[in-house]
């Protein structure tokens, strides 16, 4: 152990560094350790040097770290790194991609405020605002993603929020965010854009005009499957309110998952480069398949949102949602014969997944609610991973000759 503390420099200076090196080395502040890797910090609670300290943290009259609910430092180098990546004031990481949006919902809506959400949304976002938020007097339509007048006809005196994800989960499905936040803004609303599926590598909302960003950070920004996170960022003002609620409700990222993310962060650029190219060669195989009615993918110049997507994003993504002729039957017969792909929801992963939406991720919404989002019994969604492409292609392929 260190008895002193070096005069030299420990910490990097950021005040000039680019986006690449912000994902490797914001918010991380060395101990008197040293340590060269971001430290794990695995503890409940704190000590004080005095009461009057004690007395003065809590209050919040003084920074430091209280209680692991809502302070840890591990858990800080964690936000700090994604605020810095997406250009935010403050970051809130929670449990799950999930509580993300909980947490940000119960901060800043009451009773009586109006909500619109994208009907693209994944459906258990749309399940926590039908089954839950509804029963405590929150109000909410879902016009389409990409129809800026229909929000605009949506919007009431008392519409507090906009959300949406783009790209969608699981049909590519954009909207142009510079111009729906000046719709929400005109309005008198926020809007919030779900980033899951192009990280801050690939799109930054915030920088088209968008409030407040979030995360399922369980998918690429861990990028291997392993743990469960979320995190909401935005201006200071807002994300304390979510700190507050943080604090009380408790729906708190472990120091162990952060740990695991900051990890995940600082080779994020470049899975997401390999993450696109796979996708982009696996869609451009299935647009010639006979058995392939649709491909639903933002790099395939017929995609309608193609041109859209080339100006908000650096890069079109790693899910490719498709349809098979012959309906549900054929669609299972395709993901029954893969012999390497994981049949499995989760997205995000080094391993390239295969899922069928209507039945699982989509399954609980009610068929007239996943027809107007268009998920069909026909739609398969894979998210490509980081094998060699031909394995995948022949992968797939297995099941498409069974049509």
């Amino acid at each position: 152990m260190l008895n002193e503390w070096d005069a030299g420099r420990l910490d990097s200076d950021l005040s000039e560094a680019g986006a690449d090196t912000l994902a490797v080395r914001a918010g991380q502040y060395r101990s008197p350790e040293a340590e060269h890797s971001e430290a794990l910090f695995l503890s409940s609670s704190y000590v004080f040097r005095s009461a009057a300290d004690a007395a003065a943290r809590f209050a919040g009259e003084q920074p430091g770290n209280v209680y692991s609910r809502y302070t840890n430092p591990t858990v800080r180098t964690f936000e700090e790194r994604i605020a810095a990546m997406e250009g935010a004031e403050q970051a809130v990481a929670t449990a799950s991609g999930m509580a993300a949006i909980l947490a940000m919902v119960m901060s800043l809506c009451s009773a009586g405020d109006h909500v619109l959400v994208s009907r693209s949304v994944f459906g258990s976002t749309i399940s926590l605002f039908d089954k839950y938020f509804k029963r405590f007097g929150v109000e909410v339509d879902y016009p389409p993603l990409a129809d800026l007048d229909a929000w605009a006809a949506a919007c009431k005196p008392n519409t507090k929020l906009f959300i949406v994800e783009s790209p969608s989960n699981p049909l590519a499905e954009l909207v142009d965010i510079a111009a729906l936040a000046q719709v929400a803004h005109a309005h008198g609303a926020l809007l919030a854009v779900d980033n899951c599926f192009c990280t801050p590598v690939l799109q930054k909302p915030l920088a088209l005009g968008a409030d407040i960003v979030i995360h399922s950070a369980t998918k690429y920004i861990d990028g291997q499957g392993r743990c469960l996170g979320g995190v909401v960022a935005g201006p200071a003002k807002l994300m304390q309110e979510v700190v507050g609620f943080l604090r009380t409700a408790g729906p708190t990222l472990s120091p162990f998952n952060a740990w695991l993310f900051i990890k995940g962060l600082e080779t994020l650029k470049v899975r997401m480069q390999a993450h696109c190219a796979s996708a982009q060669a696996i869609a451009e195989w299935l647009e010639q398949q006979p058995q392939v009615e649709r491909v639903y993918y933002a790099g395939l110049p017929s995609h309608p949102q193609h041109e859209l997507a080339k100006r908000q994003q650096s890069g079109f993504g790693a899910v490719v949602s498709f349809e098979v002729k012959g309906g549900k039957a054929n669609a299972w017969k395709v993901i029954d014969a893969t012999r390497m792909i994981s049949i499995t929801t989760n997205l995000g992963d080094t391993k390239t997944t295969i899922a069928h939406p209507a039945s699982t991720s989509h399954g609980r919404l009610s068929p007239e609610a996943r027809a107007a989002a268009g998920i069909s019994d026909s739609l398969i969604r894979v998210a490509v991973g980081l094998e060699d492409v031909d394995d995948i292609r022949n992968d797939l392929a297995r099941g498409l000759a069974l049509i």
